[in-house]
């Protein structure tokens, strides 16, 4: 399957970047560019593309708005977006997340990480740059009066105790197949059964969980 692919950014020099490395990838195609937020959220709804890509600071209307008007609370069928930026800002991280993003990565994040970003948000995943998830789990551990986290809706598995575990540590699915001795088919599978049982949407979530699950 070819994924399509929309780009929305103000700089008409990070737009041809961005397709010239997706265009490279054989299961990518950029299907079309935006050059500000009411543009893109335009095109998206023009071209019903597979995943959009928005840069978060545009003009006339941010990438956070335009995530939310295609993927947020409420919205009939969602689009996949992932937000890319300049601004390694964590208020940037969680508006992302709350405004419905499958991703958030820098735009440092390179062609491989932006390439798996893009393949998870098809198919309907979430992938967060590792070095944000960290710190996303650092500043949690920070906090001296977590709230209580809910109970799953249903028993967690010894496997997905495991997964748990790995993504708790910030791994990325290729190494949990590899410690866990799994396929990355199978890493998924338990990553998409973790998200149903405890009522999270993405990664970032789960492991939130699991910290907040160990602390007193």
């Amino acid at each position: 399957m070819t994924i399509r692919v929309l780009i929305a950014d103000d700089q008409e020099l990070v737009r041809t970047g961005l397709r010239t490395i997706l265009d490279a990838q054989d299961d990518i195609v950029v299907v079309g560019e935006a050059a500000d937020g009411e543009e893109a959220v335009e095109a998206a709804r023009s071209l019903r593309p597979d995943v959009c890509l928005f840069d978060i600071r545009m003009p006339r209307l941010d990438g956070l708005d335009a995530t939310r008007m295609l993927a947020g609370p409420g919205v009939e069928n969602p689009m996949a977006v992932v937000v890319i930026t300049t601004f390694d800002l964590d208020e940037y991280v969680y508006a992302a997340l709350r405004a419905g993003a499958r991703g958030f990565l820098l735009k440092d994040a390179g062609p491989a990480l932006l390439g798996q970003a893009i393949r998870a948000a098809a198919e309907g995943d979430a992938l967060i740059a590792p070095n944000v998830t960290v710190r996303l789990l650092e500043a949690f551990a920070r906090q001296p009066q977590p709230e209580p986290v809910s109970q799953p809706l249903e028993p967690l598995t010894s496997r997905e105790e495991e997964v748990l575990a790995t993504v708790a540590r910030g791994l990325s699915n290729a190494e949990i197949a590899a410690e866990l001795h799994i396929t990355l088919s199978t890493v998924k599978t338990h990553l998409a059964s973790l998200m149903t049982k405890l009522a999270v949407r993405n990664r970032v979530e789960i492991a939130i969980w699991a910290l907040g699950r160990r602390r007193p």
